[in-house]
């Protein structure tokens, strides 16, 4: 892994080549309580992006995997952390890219699009569709379950499922406790239809916490919406028929 120093952060990052020459970048923002290798390398978006010809960059954002962790909720910002992205874009020398993020990095990748079009060459947003505008629940009981001293003693159903995310992850819960508090704030509908970058939404038919795939791509000039089919918020990531979509639209996509 390589690293960077942004806003006072060590950001942890991985930067993959495709074998045969340079490819275009793709840059992999991951979800809440995950990390590079949790959300992209080990179900094989890596490999996937690689062996079809792109440079794949994936970052620990702020508060996970290997990157600084903070106690502070005003460092989990989307604005913050999508400031993470673009900086690690301009390190590498990035002009554009084509950014990619699932779940709470869907957002990320959003806020980077509306802050930093000109970086965004497309946008894949995956396991969060209108919940970026109307909120995906709640999630006060989960930082409680993040918290928690005995797990055992978690009765929300949502928080006991993310307390388990976490510690499968040994991540650390006070500074994903901080993350929740702030990161997941809410754009209009006006917001998103400045998003000029072809963009394409995907969202498992199962999953309770995205919303929908097609209501958000409705708002949107250049969208479509993909359904992953049986696949619930969890699995939806790694699934077959989701990466062929997102190549199909990489490759019908090229940076200009």
């Amino acid at each position: 892994m390589y690293s960077f120093v942004h806003d006072g952060f060590e950001i942890a990052f991985i930067d993959r080549e495709p074998e045969h020459g340079p490819g275009e970048p793709v840059l992999l923002i991951h979800g809440f309580a995950s990390s590079h290798h949790v959300n992209w390398v080990a179900p094989g978006w890596v490999k996937a992006l690689a062996d079809a010809g792109y440079r794949a960059i994936a970052l620990d954002n702020r508060g996970h995997g290997r990157s600084t962790r903070s106690y502070d909720a005003a460092d989990y910002t989307p604005q913050r952390m999508a400031g993470d992205a673009a900086a690690l874009l301009d390190h590498l020398g990035i002009p554009r890219a084509h950014v990619f993020g699932y779940s709470m990095g869907a957002r990320i990748a959003a806020f980077l699009a509306l802050e930093h079009p000109g970086k965004v060459a497309t946008l894949i947003l995956g396991g969060l569709g209108y919940g970026m505008v109307d909120g995906v629940g709640d999630w006060d009981s989960i930082a409680e379950a993040l918290l928690a001293p005995d797990p055992a003693a978690i009765t929300h159903a949502r928080g006991k499922m993310f307390r388990a995310f976490a510690d499968q992850t040994k991540s650390d819960r006070q500074a994903l406790a901080a993350c929740i508090a702030t990161s997941r704030a809410l754009l209009s509908g006006d917001d998103v239809a400045r998003i000029a970058s072809p963009t394409l939404i995907g969202v498992g038919t199962r999953d309770d916490i995205a919303g929908s795939a097609s209501r958000l791509a409705a708002l949107m000039p250049a969208a479509e919406a993909f359904d992953i089919e049986g696949r619930d918020h969890m699995l939806s990531v790694g699934d077959r028929s989701w990466k062929a979509k997102v190549l199909e639209f990489l490759k019908d996509h090229p940076i200009e």
